[in-house]
């Protein structure tokens, strides 16, 4: 097979950070219309889950009447992450990248659907009002890792247990039936926010020129724990007025 069927041979995969001018600007292009995808994507998806008369109602039904569904829930959803990531991460084909991507996408769809319906119903504003917060502080946080060139990999340890913390009170939330509260969203927000320096910083110095699609996902799910706890956040504000 000569290179050009085969564009994962290995010159093709050279780190970013160390590949021409023109690759790298055509990599970080990639990886970014491919995050605006994602995010349009899952944009559309819940809005069409929206506007689905009786779905919102029967889901939170569902979810209420099966013990520790939740629990359920995020385990399927980790299974699922976990395969999305690694058929995006695929050297083999371009078609198994994209399935892993869209895979992710209706699986965050899926598990944000019962926030954002009872966010909806609560005050049509909410899901607007972070979207617009979540953007704005990914493209701040985005701006600085692409000014300052910084490489945040360091923060790998502690974003890993920072989160291994978290999903430890997310199943004692579960099973034992206690609110987290106000304080752990804020804090959820701050570890997102480390993950978008992180990736961002991955996306400049450490993915290879071809892996944009892993990239994209990559920042997408950070994306998508910003806007999970900012969601929660004023939602938790919202009810105190």
């Amino acid at each position: 097979m000569s290179f050009a069927d085969n564009p994962y041979q290995a010159t093709s995969w050279n780190y970013a950070a160390d590949a021409a001018v023109d690759e790298r600007v055509d990599f970080v292009r990639k990886t970014y219309l491919h995050l605006g995808g994602a995010i349009l994507s899952f944009a559309a998806i819940e809005a069409a889950l929206l506007n689905m008369p009786g779905l919102g109602e029967k889901v939170l039904s569902g979810l209420s009447s099966v013990p520790y569904s939740w629990a359920i829930v995020l385990g399927a959803f980790m299974l699922v992450s976990y395969l999305a990531e690694s058929w995006a991460r695929s050297t083999v084909s371009k078609s198994t990248q994209y399935l892993g991507l869209s895979l992710y996408v209706v699986a965050e769809a899926a598990i944000f659907f019962p926030l954002l319906y009872m966010a909806n119903r609560f005050d049509a504003k909410i899901i607007p009002t972070a979207g617009l917060a979540t953007l704005t502080i990914f493209g701040g946080l985005t701006a600085i890792v692409f000014f300052t060139r910084a490489d945040f990999s360091f923060l790998r340890t502690a974003l890993w247990l920072g989160g291994l913390i978290a999903m430890g009170f997310c199943l004692a939330s579960i099973f034992i039936g206690f609110s987290l509260g106000l304080v752990f969203s804020v804090a959820m927000v701050a570890l997102a926010g480390g993950y978008i320096l992180y990736d961002t910083s991955n996306v400049l110095h450490h993915y290879r020129i071809g892996q944009h699609v892993a990239a994209s996902l990559a920042l997408f799910a950070s994306v998508a724990l910003m806007f999970w706890y900012v969601v929660r956040i004023i939602m938790a504000l919202s009810s105190r007025d």
